[in-house]
């Protein structure tokens, strides 16, 4: 494969892109103080969302696929928003009393 080919890709810059992100998260939770939960936890998240897209772009090859690769996606979604949908009265309704104990 030739290094100006568009389909070749360098993974091992991609794998220390990936352990830097790693540490990078692990860095934001270490040095974090307890007042700034919410903030860690977008954070964080941000650098998981980032990881996950490297992921699927490089090591999925949906980076070098063709547009169909939406009408696949397309139905998932769909199912996945109404799988939600269906969940949610029992979700906001808590069809299980929260006042009476658990009993392991």
């Amino acid at each position: 494969m030739q290094q100006n080919d568009p389909h070749h890709v360098n993974y091992g810059k991609i794998f220390f892109g990936l352990c830097g992100l790693t540490v990078l998260s692990v860095l934001i939770d270490v040095a974090a103080m307890p007042s700034w939960e919410l903030i860690v936890a977008i954070l964080v998240l941000a650098v998981a969302a980032a990881k996950a897209g490297l992921v699927m772009l490089y090591f999925m090859h949906l980076k070098f696929e063709r547009t169909w690769k939406y009408a696949l996606l397309a139905p998932t979604i769909i199912l996945s928003i109404g799988m939600i949908l269906a969940l949610f009265p029992d979700i906001s309704l808590h069809y299980y009393p929260l006042d009476v104990p658990q009993v392991d």
